[in-house]
């Protein structure tokens, strides 16, 4: 057989890695319906003209075609290349069946024919978080999403995260205010200066928005305002600019800073970054982009804000406001350079050994018993001796194993359970006897932390 050779941008996890994966979907998706949110999937095609972006199909869509397609078929199925356009599709598909606001979260692979490189895939997985209306959605909801992805990720054995927040409002009339016609091409130019020097920013904002100097520079001065509290409003008021809408960006900004800082632990920061302004045009508010202490590198894990038009159907229009947290983007960078890892590749917690092929229905029993007390086990492969049989559990990460006791009845399953961690060994039954809270599952060890802790630990 030939060598087999990786697919680029698919990656593909070990099940201890698994592992990590697992337990981290686990934890997001739990702390999304402690706050009320309902778990959807949506199919993973949609049609092209629904993935094109401003009419123009994306060349990095991966289309579905069958293979039998006659040659000069046209594909007209694609791959969803982020979970914010088949929301957008199911709200509209499935509005007389929801309640509104609808609070919904989602966590499913995409797809995006890009040039893979670190925390950017083909194949992807993410967890978004958001509220819609229908025609109207209050602003509280902007504080109340933003400060559930905190709560979520404050959870996480992943170094520190920063949720670095800002307003479109602020921004739009703050240029309003200082007499910049084109608003949208301002903002667009702004977005640059994390990739262009501040004086190149400012040439474009002359150049193609067609700015006077003295207002690319103000805008520059709005850009570097950061701080981790609502110190901003004063910082931004004392540029002189006025404006309404201004006014009510900020108020806006200083509301979603106040509320995450209140849920915010010490694994989580949050500021008021006036350089944040999300690409996307169809974003009106509230905007966030996620970044993960000493992993600076991978750009934003996450983002998201608020889009008064997420879909309409020409009668009705459903505003939302939503966060998104890439799942591959931050996991796989950590588990490559040994931040996190899985506790253990295998569910089981417990090996029951076997002495001879004719007690295997006496191991099966006893492993019966302690499934029925939901806790994994599996029973040896083969009879060997014992010491064979206990380097098997150390190879598979198992860290018990139980010893039936030889000729009982088929009534009786006491036996002998060992931890071969410690070497302790005790008499149990399996009607009664559990192991320790943090051997019943795999967990994340993480080199994040001072101490290595499970999941499940950390939401105790």
């Amino acid at each position: 057989m030939s060598k087999i050779s990786p697919l680029s941008g698919f990656p593909e996890l070990l099940p201890a890695q698994r592992a990590v994966e697992r337990e981290v979907i686990a934890s997001v998706s739990r702390t999304f319906e402690l706050h009320g949110f309902a778990n959807i999937e949506t199919r993973v095609v949609e049609p092209i003209d629904r993935l094109a972006k401003g009419g123009e199909v994306d060349k990095e869509i991966y289309v579905l075609q069958r293979i039998a397609a006659e040659p000069d078929a046209k594909a007209d199925l694609g791959l969803h290349f982020d979970l914010t356009v088949p929301f957008a599709r199911y709200v509209l598909e499935h509005a007389g069946h929801l309640e509104f606001p609808f609070r919904r979260f989602q966590v499913q692979p995409a797809w995006r024919g890009e040039r893979p490189q670190e925390g950017r895939y083909r194949q992807f997985t993410q967890a978004d978080v958001d509220i819609v209306g229908r025609d109207e959605l209050p602003f509280h909801h902007d504080v109340e999403v933003m400060s559930v992805m905190v709560d979520a990720l404050g959870r996480l054995p992943i170094p520190r995260v920063s949720f670095q927040f800002n307003n479109r409002k602020l921004i739009q009339g703050f240029y309003r205010g200082l007499g910049i016609d084109d608003v949208t091409d301002a903002i667009r130019v702004i977005d640059k200066l994390d990739k262009l020097p501040a004086d190149e920013v400012a040439a474009m904002l002359v150049e193609r928005v067609g700015t006077t100097p003295e207002q690319a520079q103000r805008c520059l001065e709005l850009a570097t305002i950061r701080v981790a509290d609502t110190s901003f409003v004063e910082q931004v008021r004392a540029l002189g600019v006025t404006d309404e809408l201004l006014e009510q960006g900020l108020a806006e900004l200083a509301a979603v800073v106040e509320g995450c800082r209140a849920v915010a632990g010490d694994r989580v920061g949050v500021e008021a970054n006036l350089r944040i302004a999300r690409g996307l045009d169809y974003y009106t508010g509230t905007v966030v982009e996620i970044f993960m202490e000493g992993y600076e590198r991978l750009k934003s894990v996450g983002g998201g804000g608020r889009y008064d038009a997420l879909a309409s159907d020409g009668r009705t229009t459903y505003p939302g406001v939503g966060v998104s947290f890439g799942v591959s983007r931050t996991l796989i960078p950590l588990i490559a350079d040994g931040v996190l890892s899985g506790s253990r590749p295998v569910p089981s917690a417990v090996l029951v050994a076997l002495n001879t092929e004719d007690d295997r229905a006496a191991s099966t029993r006893v492993a019966a018993a302690l499934r029925a007390r939901d806790i994994a086990c599996e029973v040896a492969p083969s009879p060997a001796k014992f010491g064979k049989q206990i380097r098997y559990a150390e190879r598979r990460g198992i860290p018990f194993v139980w010893f039936v006791q030889p000729d009982a009845g088929a009534d009786d399953l006491r036996g002998q359970v060992k931890d071969i961690r410690t070497g302790e060994q005790v008499g149990a039954d399996p009607s009664t006897w559990t192991p320790p809270e943090a051997d019943v599952r795999p967990s994340i060890i993480s080199t994040a932390r001072t101490t290595a802790t499970s999941e499940t630990e950390e939401n105790q």
